[in-house]
């Protein structure tokens, strides 16, 4: 997977706004639209791009409770596991870490209960030994 300082530029400008037009990119980055457009159908295509998401306002996010939850699990069940926590729409983000803990699962909930909720399935999946919650109390800067 080979890519450039120009293809590094463009995801940069991507991550801080994926909705921006093809002829803005074009603009900031100094190519033509054509170029931009088919920078983006290259990375797609290569797999460095996979998809587009939506990042929301601090308004929203103010009213969502989020949380880290650190999660020790018996790694012969890590598939399982993953697939449990996929089908929680709660869990926004689940990652492998090294250390005492295993995974750490982002959490967002619209209320304490729904918080609860979700911490509760999350420790009732099977190979999950262990859970440690820590509530984001804010959020200083996110790239």
């Amino acid at each position: 997977m080979i890519i450039d300082a120009k293809d590094k530029e463009l995801l940069a400008l991507l991550s801080a706004n994926s909705r921006e037009s093809t002829a803005e990119l074009a603009r900031k980055m100094g190519i033509s639209r054509t170029t931009v457009t088919s920078r983006i159908a290259r990375l797609e295509r290569i797999g460095v791009i996979t998809g587009y998401t939506v990042r929301f306002s601090e308004e929203f996010a103010e009213g969502q409770i989020r949380a880290h939850v650190m999660i020790r699990s018996d790694p012969k069940q890590a598939s399982a596991i993953f697939r449990a926590l996929r089908q929680l729409p709660a869990v926004r983000a689940l990652h492998t870490v090294n250390g005492e803990y295993d995974m750490v699962a982002m959490v967002s909930a619209g209320s304490t209960r729904e918080l609860d909720n979700t911490l509760d399935r999350i420790g009732d999946v099977s190979g999950v030994e262990k859970t440690v919650s820590s509530i984001i109390l804010s959020t200083r800067f996110e790239r």
